[in-house]
C-alpha cells in the first residue's frame, strides 16, 4: 500500500467475533440439559440433546423460550411429578451459572481494544445483529465496554434494520457523524459482516479466529483476513493513519 488511509472508527461483530459464541452456547446449553435431568427430566442426554438442537433449528438461537417449547413436544410422561417449571428452571438456571462462569471475550480482542481506544480520534464500537437486552448483556458480561464510546453501539433489533442490508452499516457511520471509507469493520461472517459493509463503503476485516472457517461463501472478499487481533493491529499500524491532523494555523 501506498499512503496510509485515514482512519476514524474500527467496529466490530460481537458473535463469534470478540468471543467464541458457538463454543459458549454449546457449553451451556449441555449443562443445561444435565441440570434438567438431573431435575426430573426423564431422557439420556444425548435424546434432550437431540431435541433441543431441533428447537433451536427451527425457532433460531435468538428464541426466548428453547426449554419451554422442548418440553411441549416431549409426552407429559416426560418429567414423570416433577412440575415442567422446575425442570425448565433448573435449566435456566444451568445456562446462566454458566454465563457468569465462562463468557469470556478473546484475550487479544481485549488487548487489542485497550490498545486501540488509547488512540486519539479513533472510535471504537460494536454493530451487532440479535435482540437488544440478550446482546447487550453480552458486551456488559465480556467486559469490553470501557473501550466503546458509548455512541458506537448498534443492535439490529434495536435499529429495525437486518445486517444482510448495508443501510445498517451507513446508519451507524451517520450515527458517528463519519464518512463510510473512514471506518473499518471487523467480523467472522463472509455474508453478513463483509459483504454488506463493503457495499456500505467500509473497509473489512474477515476474522477467522485460529484458522477456523464457517464455511460460509461472500460474494466480495474482504480487504483483509485475519486469525487473530495481533493480525488486526499490525494492519492498523501498517495500513491506516488513525491521529487526527491538527488543521493548519490560518495566516
Amino acid at each position: 500500500m501506498g499512503s496510509k488511509l485515514p482512519l476514524r472508527a474500527v467496529l466490530f461483530d460481537l458473535d463469534d467475533t470478540l468471543f467464541s459464541t458457538a463454543d459458549f452456547a454449546r457449553e451451556a446449553r449441555a449443562n443445561a440439559l444435565r441440570a434438567m435431568i438431573a431435575a426430573g427430566l426423564h431422557l439420556t442426554f444425548e435424546q434432550a440433546a437431540a431435541e433441543l438442537d431441533e428447537v433451536i433449528r427451527e425457532f433460531t438461537s435468538n428464541y426466548d423460550r428453547h426449554f419451554d417449547t422442548m418440553l411441549l413436544r416431549l409426552p407429559a410422561a416426560a418429567c414423570g411429578r416433577v412440575n415442567p417449571a422446575v425442570v425448565v428452571a433448573a435449566g435456566v438456571v444451568a445456562y446462566h451459572e454458566t454465563k457468569r462462569e465462562r463468557l469470556r471475550a478473546y484475550p487479544d480482542a481485549i488487548e487489542a481494544l485497550r490498545e486501540l481506544s488509547g488512540r486519539p480520534g479513533l472510535t471504537l464500537g460494536v454493530i451487532t445483529a440479535g435482540l437488544t437486552v440478550k446482546q447487550a448483556e453480552k458486551l456488559v458480561r465480556l467486559g469490553v465496554l470501557p473501550y466503546l464510546d458509548p455512541r458506537a453501539v448498534f443492535i439490529t433489533e434495536q435499529l429495525g434494520i437486518d445486517k444482510v442490508n448495508p443501510k445498517l452499516y451507513r446508519t451507524a457511520c451517520s450515527a458517528l457523524g463519519l464518512e463510510p471509507d473512514r471506518c473499518l469493520y471487523i467480523g467472522d461472517h463472509p455474508v453478513r459482516d463483509v459483504d454488506s459493509a463493503r457495499a456500505a463503503g467500509m473497509h473489512t476485516v474477515l476474522l477467522r479466529y485460529g484458522g477456523r472457517d464457517n464455511g460460509k461463501v461472500g460474494q466480495t472478499a474482504p480487504d483483509y483476513v485475519i486469525r487473530d487481533y495481533r493480525e488486526l493491529l499490525a494492519i492498523v499500524d501498517r495500513d491506516f493513519e488513525t491521529e487526527v491532523q491538527p488543521k493548519p494555523a490560518g495566516p
